[in-house]
């Protein structure tokens, strides 16, 4: 079930959240964010922020926001993360349809991903096969944690 954010979520946002920016290898955000900035940033009045539950437990969470303002702010910008026992269950596929539908909701006709981490191959092969197209490539704009910088991924897809 797909459902709004509460307050009653943020623990478990922030126990979601928290591995994946320690990890520091899907997300562009300090490996050494507080949970009150990462659940400031995650949960800003700009996003739209919905929980995947399953079975009464939250197994993912993601946002839609415009990517731009202006003549820009007809494409949506989406993030997307699944909890660690999630993984491998589907769990992001189900979350990338829901964003599909709630933009429209919103009144957005594309989305857009600014930066995908191309060593996050598992994510690039999905989003590709949810119709995103890789529009262009950023040479070695992460610095990824293992110490080398690999490229980010701008992708795209209409609605």
């Amino acid at each position: 079930m797909i459902r709004a954010v509460t307050a009653a979520d943020h623990d478990i946002i922030w126990t979601i959240l928290e591995p994946v920016i320690r990890a520091g290898e899907t997300l562009a955000t300090p490996r050494t964010m507080s949970r009150e900035a990462a659940l400031s940033l995650w949960l800003a009045p700009e996003r739209t922020v919905r929980v995947l539950e399953e079975d009464g437990a939250v197994s993912g969470i993601f946002y839609v926001r415009a990517n731009q303002t202006g003549g820009g702010a007809h494409v949506a910008n989406a993030g997307y993360v699944t909890a660690q026992g999630a993984t491998g269950r589907g769990v992001a596929r189900r979350m990338c349809a829901a964003s599909f539908d709630l933009a429209r909701e919103l009144g957005f006709t594309a989305m857009q991903f600014n930066f995908v981490i191309s060593t996050n191959e598992r994510a690039v092969a999905l989003w590709q096969g949810m119709g995103f197209a890789i529009v262009g490539r950023l040479p070695g704009a992460f610095a990824h944690p293992r110490g080398d910088k690999v490229d980010a991924l701008v992708m795209f897809r209409d609605l």
